[in-house]
């Protein structure tokens, strides 16, 4: 006797293909959250960016190895400082800084 696999079933999904993308990048949308509040649990940031923690703890580490934050234990919290001043990194927007980005958002 042969044997049976399971039926695998797509769920239908109530968004299009069209509405699962946004104009910035997961990236954008931490950075965001760090400006906002500088003091915030990388676990806030995660539920609000609706990703992992761990890809936010990757995230943050890409941007302080980018010198776009600058991260300061105080006490068991961490305080992120965006450093504004920083050149945005694809060759479209890199005549812009960070302020313009926060700004234009924010």
């Amino acid at each position: 006797m042969g044997k049976t696999r399971p039926i695998v079933t797509q769920q239908a999904s109530s968004k299009k293909k069209s509405d699962s993308w946004t104009f910035f990048s997961n990236h954008t949308h931490v950075l965001l959250c760090l400006y906002r509040d500088p003091d915030i649990l990388l676990r806030e940031v995660a539920i609000e960016v609706g990703i992992t923690e761990r890809a936010v703890q990757k995230i943050v580490a890409e941007l302080e190895d980018a010198q776009v934050v600058k991260r300061t234990r105080i006490g068991r919290r961490n305080h992120y400082a965006i450093r504004k001043r920083s050149k945005l990194r694809h060759p479209i927007e890199s005549h812009r800084s960070v302020a313009d980005l926060l700004e234009f958002v924010h």
